[in-house]
């Protein structure tokens, strides 16, 4: 017998005035205390300041999240909940200040080191009510059960899977990524866009996760240079939100592949920024695909309306080039070589890759290490 679950946060909340809920949300769980976990670029921006001015209780707020955040950073943060002896974790950022939140509320009250969670299920349980509110379109965190965080001894990003990540509250409000700066929402954009792709072409989907990632890559491609051109675009940004939300189940569900896989050690090793060094692979990767799932990216050229007959391998082959195209009409940097990367580098990020077997094991073409060199080599 097969079967498949789906999971989710508890509670979706979406839509303009999303945040309305937040007080609702509060008077649940009986938050008296809450720490709100964030970013220095959201505050400085002021977004913060629309969940603050809705909150009539004592908090404090820890915003020192960073772009890319380390292990430690967790343990740091839990410190720091524990201090101020707060009752409850609200995230309010983008994919890192949600990752860090997610493990802050369910580690805070275990046992070991943060790295005694690396993997998936070594999780016991969670007791802390958590509510995240994303301000970017793009990581899908605040539906999946896992958290993405830079091993700097390794210089290799780490994955901490458990069901307890998954949130109680999610809001999903488009007014919260509209100071989004354009580099952020093309990149964020893309990365969402690669969730949808991969959780549709991984040997894990389902027609469930298919209808999501169907829906919010068409969803992307054509709002995705609105909200680029156009920050304050208001239905722009609820399309991406709705979409990043999308492909967040999609992938949360379905699991993603070499995309991820291969753009790891590019954050860990090099710094780059998770949705630029999966925007940058996507192209790329998905042409060493084509052989492993060309009906299924066939209908997604269909779709787009990319191609109109059944020729399978021609039609994916055009949905590769019109990915080239999207990335470079949002400025995403094309080419290894522009973050500093020698081609000396390669077999080394290979090898990192290829560890990558959480991952690698859903991609639809089974790769070796000397495949993945060539596709490095490839986007280099």
């Amino acid at each position: 017998m097969t079967f498949s679950t789906f999971k989710s946060a508890n509670k979706l909340i979406t839509g303009q005035d999303a945040l309305d809920y937040l007080a609702q949300a509060l008077l649940k769980f009986n938050i008296q205390k809450p720490l709100i976990v964030s970013d220095q670029g959201v505050v400085k921006s002021g977004t913060i300041q629309h969940v603050l001015d809705l909150l009539d209780i004592e908090y404090s707020i820890y915003d020192s999240v960073k772009p890319e955040p380390e292990l430690e950073q967790v343990q740091d943060c839990i410190e720091f909940y524990h201090s101020h002896q707060s009752d409850a974790v609200i995230a309010v950022g983008g994919g890192s200040a949600l990752d860090i939140a997610k493990c802050v509320a369910a580690l805070a009250g275990q046992d070991g080191e943060i790295r005694d969670f690396v993997g998936t299920d070594k999780i016991q349980g969670r007791n802390i009510p958590l509510i995240v509110i994303p301000t970017t379109s793009g990581t899908g965190s605040e539906v999946t059960n896992i958290a993405i965080l830079s091993d700097t001894a390794n210089q290799m990003k780490q994955g901490i899977v458990s069901d307890y990540l998954l949130p109680d509250v999610a809001i999903v409000s488009p007014l919260m990524s509209v100071s989004c700066p354009p580099s952020v929402t093309a990149a964020s954009g893309v990365d969402a866009l690669v969730h949808a792709i991969e959780a549709y072409i991984s040997v894990n989907h389902t027609e469930i996760t298919d209808a999501l990632a169907l829906q919010a890559i068409e969803l992307i491609v054509e709002y995705l240079p609105q909200a680029y051109a156009l920050p304050s675009n208001l239905i722009a940004r609820e399309k991406m939100a709705t979409a990043s939300l999308m492909a967040g189940l999609a992938f949360g569900n379905a699991g993603v592949g070499a995309v991820h896989a291969l753009a790891y050690p590019l954050g860990g090793k090099f710094k780059m920024a998770h949705g630029v060094s999966n925007a940058l692979m996507l192209p790329y990767v998905l042409e060493w695909n084509v052989l492993g799932c060309a009906e299924r990216l066939s209908k997604i050229a269909v779709m787009l309306k990319l191609a109109e007959d059944q020729h399978h391998m021609a039609n994916a082959e055009k949905l590769v080039e019109f990915l080239h195209r999207f990335c470079q009409q949002l400025h995403i940097p094309a080419g290894l070589r522009v973050f500093g990367i020698l081609e000396s580098d390669i077999p080394a990020l290979a090898a990192e890759a290829i560890k990558v077997e959480r991952l690698l094991k859903n991609n639809p073409r089974q790769l070796s290490v000397q495949d993945i060199e060539a596709i490095y080599r490839e986007a280099y």
